[in-house]
């Protein structure tokens, strides 16, 4: 089934406004596809090197470049719950190349961050820019041109989006993702806020908070609530570079292992040496993308990925635009509701029948590309399936259920939860920014209220302990941008606006900053650029200006009159408590380069 006139229409666009470089990108794939991934164009030294801890039939097999060589890039440590499984797949994919007549090595290990770790923390300003250190690491490891294809070990918010960077910048190799899967639940998503509040309020302690979030966060596997780890698996499967079903299988199951065997003999066989050689800067094309915003809309993915895609599609030669994701957004209604827009987590959205489900509603009603190229072939229909363990410990797969199982998690087309994407742009004379809807009630997705201006999150919890935050107001919280500190996530405004917003206030939040897939239920228009560094104008908003934020209509406004507000003095802050401490100092580099939100905030220009 072809796609819709509309989605045809914006992929279209895109790819005339990408033709030049998406060329420029092909022919340098088509120049390292003639020279690169064989060994023979490397010296003897070379690759005594490269083999030197194989077995001698190895060597000989290497030597003669008789074999394809397996990559294996891992961002394991056993620190993230997410990436811990992570540890025993080096040798599990080994022992599936040497079965299917290959050999594999690990090529690299990339670093991996935990933003749940670091949330409010000086830690959280290296978050973003460790995106482009893991591809960085990544294209470190594939330098030794020892491989025929990599197999990429990520989950997690910058990893996976990083690795991409970097799996599309050796375009010429295939590649396979394969997840670690999430964790099994742990108490309900509604307990954990409804503690996190009370412990906001005074009302519990912190050994209550501690134990609720240990219930919730408890295990091997990805955080359950559907934020950017969760977003990137579906991403990933709904893009074609999982294999079927693979996304939202447990660690440590017998499944989870039989995966990870098979997306290893899948990518032997996507090689030069093979019949079916599959380089993933040819396969992930503008379609691609667009299947992957379309996902994101459907399900009320991660806001972070509004920056991701954009560095992601660069890397492939594809100018993404928040104008495209935000039309693509007009046009798919959202199926899932998984927490924060919802109180169900990832694995009650796989047991209702997950991206096997929903894949097909999709193509069904002709909102996806069916006609791209996957790691698994021709065509996007053969994702419309669960993977089971067959009898004999390999995977088989069945149709996906024909009905949902929990239509409060998930939903066919015609029964959308709302006719629309979660996630809009916004535009007006406060600049461009992103607001994710599907989990704010409609009622809510419009304010206008006096701002109440500071320069930091803790300024404005400081503000709340003080009993300063009453009635109605935005909250704008500036010089959080990429160039000012990174852009951390603002998580610690999350459960204070969430208390006043209950308490019968209309509160909403601009900034210059990020809130990622757990943003709650209060209107937050975010990664307002240009910055407050950068002279945006959100850097000439004085506290009682009054603010409208229109959800509906897409619009971001102070209401000052025009020839005022443009005169205006930008406000300055000083950041140098943001320069040093836990590294910050390492990355000043990439502040400096470091590029706008709608442009990717990529330090790689």
């Amino acid at each position: 089934m072809t796609a819709r006139s509309d989605i045809e229409a914006i992929t279209s666009r895109i790819r005339e406004r990408s033709r030049a470089s998406r060329e420029t990108y092909l022919g340098r794939i088509a120049a390292a596809s003639s020279h690169s991934a064989n060994r023979g164009v490397l010296s003897c030294g070379n690759l005594a090197h490269g083999f030197a801890v194989c077995s001698p039939s190895e060597k000989v097999a290497l030597g003669a470049d008789r074999v394809p060589n397996l990559g294996i890039i891992t961002s394991y440590n056993d620190m993230l719950s997410a990436h811990q499984p992570f540890e025993n797949y080096p040798q599990l994919i080994k022992q599936a190349a040497t079965e299917a007549g290959g050999i594999a090595q690990v090529a690299g290990g990339v670093p991996a961050m935990c933003d749940g770790v670091t949330q409010g923390q000086p830690g959280m300003e290296l978050s973003l820019f460790s995106r482009d250190v893991i591809a960085m690491a990544a294209a470190i490891g594939l330098s030794h041109n020892m491989f025929d294809a990599a197999v990429y070990l990520g989950v997690c918010d910058k990893i996976v989006p990083g690795l991409v960077i970097a799996a599309l910048t050796f375009g010429h190799l295939p590649a396979v993702f394969i997840p670690a899967g999430p964790m099994t639940s742990g108490i309900p998503n509604d307990e954990k806020a409804r503690v996190r509040q009370l412990y906001a309020e005074g009302k519990c302690g912190r050994a209550e908070l501690l134990e609720a979030e240990s219930k919730s966060y408890h295990g091997p596997g990805t955080c359950t609530f559907y934020g950017t780890a969760n977003s990137n698996q579906m991403l990933m499967e709904i893009m074609g570079l999982h294999t079927p079903g693979a996304s939202f299988v447990n660690p440590g199951t017998p499944l989870r292992d039989a995966l990870t065997r098979e997306a290893t003999k899948r990518a032997l066989s996507l090689t030069a040496m093979g019949n079916a050689y599959t380089p993933v800067g040819r396969m992930i094309d503008e379609r691609s993308f667009v299947n992957g915003i379309v996902g994101l809309h459907a399900t009320g993915g991660s806001t972070n990925h509004t920056i991701h895609l954009i560095a992601m599609a660069a890397a492939a030669g594809i100018k993404l635009t928040w104008q495209d994701i935000s039309d693509l957004s007009e046009a798919v209604p959202l199926l899932a509701r998984v927490y924060p827009n919802g109180l169900s987590d990832v694995n009650h959205f796989h047991a209702a029948g997950g991206l096997g489900f929903m894949i097909r509603e999709l193509l069904d009603a002709g909102l996806l590309h069916e006609d791209v190229q996957t790691v698994w072939g021709e065509g996007l229909r053969p994702y419309t399936v669960e993977a089971r363990l067959g009898a004999d410990g390999s995977v088989v797969r069945e149709a996906a259920p024909a009905v949902s199982g929990d239509e409060k998690v998930l939903v066919p087309v015609k029964q959308a939860f709302q006719a629309t994407g979660g996630l809009k742009v916004l535009a007006g004379n406060l600049g461009h920014a992103i607001i994710k809807t599907s989990a704010v009630k409609p009622e809510r997705r419009i304010i206008e209220a006096p701002a109440k201006v500071f320069h930091s999150q803790q300024g404005l919890n400081d503000a709340f302990k003080a009993g300063e935050l009453t009635g109605d107001f935005v909250a704008v919280i500036r010089f959080q941008g990429p160039k000012a500190n990174g852009m951390p996530e603002l998580h610690k405004l999350t459960t204070v606006l969430g208390i006043l917003q209950d308490r019968g206030q209309c509160v909403a939040l601009v900034t210059d900053g990020r809130m990622s897939g757990a943003s709650g239920k209060v209107p937050a228009a975010i990664h307002v650029t240009p910055e407050a560094l950068e002279d945006g104008p959100i850097a000439r908003v004085h506290d009682g200006d009054i603010v409208r934020l229109d959800g509906e209509a897409g619009t971001l406004e102070v209401l000052v009159p025009a020839g005022e507000f443009a005169v205006r003095s930008s406000a300055s802050a000083d950041l140098s408590e943001h320069e040093y401490g836990l590294g910050r100092e390492l990355f000043a580099g990439f502040r400096q380069m470091a590029g706008r939100a709608d442009h990717g905030a990529s330090a790689f220009g």
